[in-house]
């Protein structure tokens, strides 16, 4: 919660770490939060047993901490996952810091990072927007292409396989540009173009919401309640909404 303390809290409780005001936008992971300020420094806080504080460090941490790598200030949006954690800046870079046993950061390899690590595949610069997921990650990027890296155990990276990558490896189908956004759940994916949405992963819950329960290591459309007008998109472990 970054209040200082490890007691639960059944109501709000505001986080003053740095300061009480000036936070754009936070993003809560398995065990961590992070928090972009408006002046474009990121703090992260709580577990931090992988690195996925970006602090250098594994030491657990009660209150916010700035992450100061690459620098201090730059940072645009960030999205926590579990145990790890991405971060976009405002130079169109995409960086990954945490747990990396399933190739979550996207960096080659599966070594754990302390500190943020730079994703340059398909290329270092030109990133959108990021979703981090239980053990993967999504990003689109400005020429509206997505790529997803990380575990695919259940399609979740929209491939065509369920052999995990290590590096993004771009999802193609129905086409290979036109993604506006995306959002990595547990074991799914679902992302939006023009206002049309797409599903993959596992299904067993029916967390694609596409009719079934049968798992899709390709995009499939969801045309319930309309097959266009969608907006807002989120992931839970086993459900959307």
């Amino acid at each position: 919660l970054g209040i200082g303390t490890t007691v639960n809290a059944a109501r709000p409780h505001q986080v003053t770490t740095p300061a009480s005001s000036s936070r754009a936008s936070a993003a809560a992971g398995a065990n961590q939060t992070c928090a972009v300020r408006s002046d474009t420094t990121l703090w992260c806080w709580g577990y931090n047993g992988d690195g996925q504080l970006g602090l250098g460090n594994t030491t657990t941490e009660d209150l916010p901490q700035q992450v100061t790598s690459p620098a201090s200030t730059g940072w645009a949006a960030v999205s926590a996952g579990s145990g790890f954690t991405c971060a976009t800046r405002s130079d169109a870079t995409l960086w990954c810091w945490g747990y990396n046993g399933e190739g979550n950061l996207g960096i080659g390899g599966t070594t754990n990072q302390s500190l943020p690590q730079q994703v340059t595949a398909p290329a270092a610069t030109g990133w959108a927007g990021v979703s981090a997921g239980f053990n993967f990650g999504c990003a689109t990027r400005t020429d509206t292409t997505l790529w997803c890296w990380g575990s695919n155990s259940d399609g979740e990276l929209g491939i065509g396989s369920t052999i995990s990558q290590d590096v993004p490896g771009q999802v193609t189908s129905p086409a290979s540009t036109g993604w506006t956004s995306a959002t990595a759940g547990g074991f799914h994916t679902c992302a939006t173009r023009t206002h049309a949405l797409w599903c993959w992963g596992r299904n067993d819950s029916g967390q694609l919401g596409i009719g079934s329960t049968a798992s899709q290591d390709l995009p499939v459309r969801v045309a319930v309640p309309s097959r266009t007008g969608w907006s807002l998109i989120a992931l839970g472990y086993d459900h959307t909404c």
